[in-house]
C-alpha cells in the first residue's frame, strides 16, 4: 500500500516513519505537515492509506477527510480522545491514541491491508462481469455466482448501494449485482432510462406520476436530486409527461 503521513509534529512523523519501515506491505511516499501539502500529493498520485493526526493546524483531520471525494483508507493517530465516534462514522480503519507502541500500529495496519485487498478483489470481480449491452432489449448481470439476463422492459428502477446496485423488476424479486450506478447509467439506453438522483436510475415508461420533486413508480417514491433536476424535467417534457 502506498501511504502518506499527515502530522505537524516532526517527532510524531519520525515515529510513524520508523513503524512503517518495519511493515513490508506499506510504502511511505510522503510526510505532510499540513493538509495543503497532502492535497497536492493526492492530486499527483494514487494513495492507498493515510495516517493522520486530528489536531492539525487550520484544517482538522476530521474536516480534511470529509472533503475527499475519493477516500483512501485512513487511520487516525492522534492526541485527542474526543473524536473517536465521529472518526468511525467516517469509516476510519482505526483510531490510535498517542503514544502507542509498534504492536498497536501493526494491528491497525494489518486491518487496513485486509481492507485494501478486499477492495482490490471487488474491483477484479467487477472487471470480470459481463458488460450490459445497449439497445439489445436486455442486459446481462452477474448475481449469486451466475450470469442472469434481464429484459429492459422488466426494469422499473435501479438503486445504488455503495459497491452494489439493486435492480427492481416487474416480474419478480430485485436482483443485486456488483456494479456502480454510474457504470449502469452509461450502458443503459438513454431513451428508456434516466439517472434522477445519486442513488437512483428510473425507467421512464414506468413512471406513474411526479409529485413535486418526487417520482412515483408503483408504491415507491423516488427523490429527484438537485444535480439531476434540470435534465429530468427536460426529458419528461420531450416525452410529453404531465407534471
Amino acid at each position: 500500500m502506498d501511504c502518506i503521513i499527515i502530522d505537524h509534529e516532526p517527532q510524531a512523523q519520525q515515529v510513524l516513519e520508523e513503524y512503517i519501515k518495519s511493515m513490508p506491505f506499506i510504502k511511505l511516499i510522503e510526510k505532510c505537515s499540513d493538509v495543503y501539502k497532502a492535497f497536492d500529493v493526492l492530486r499527483m498520485q494514487k494513495v492507498d492509506l493515510i495516517i493522520l493526526e486530528i489536531l492539525l493546524p487550520k484544517v482538522s483531520g476530521i474536516d480534511f477527510i470529509k472533503t475527499l471525494e475519493y477516500r483512501p483508507l485512513f487511520i487516525y493517530a492522534t492526541k485527542s480522545a474526543d473524536h473517536a465516534i465521529e472518526a468511525y462514522n467516517l469509516n476510519a480503519v482505526d483510531y490510535l491514541l498517542k503514544p502507542f507502541p509498534f504492536e498497536r500500529m501493526l494491528k491497525a495496519a494489518n486491518k487496513a491491508y485486509e481492507l485494501f485487498n478486499l477492495r482490490n478483489d471487488k474491483k477484479s470481480q467487477h472487471n470480470e462481469m459481463p458488460e450490459p449491452k445497449k439497445n439489445e432489449g436486455f442486459i446481462l448481470v452477474k448475481s449469486e455466482y451466475q450470469t442472469q439476463r434481464i429484459d429492459l422492459h422488466d426494469i422499473t428502477y435501479i438503486e445504488g448501494l455503495k459497491d452494489y446496485i439493486k435492480i427492481f423488476l416487474i416480474s419478480g424479486k430485485p436482483i443485486v449485482t456488483l456494479n456502480s450506478l454510474k457504470n449502469m447509467a452509461e450502458r443503459l439506453p438513454s431513451g428508456m432510462f434516466l439517472r434522477v438522483h445519486k442513488s437512483y436510475i428510473v425507467s421512464l415508461n414506468k413512471i406513474n406520476s411526479i409529485v413535486r420533486n418526487r417520482i412515483v413508480i408503483g408504491e415507491k417514491w423516488i427523490p429527484i436530486g438537485e444535480n439531476h433536476k434540470a435534465a429530468f424535467f427536460e426529458t419528461i417534457q420531450k416525452h410529453d409527461l404531465k407534471v
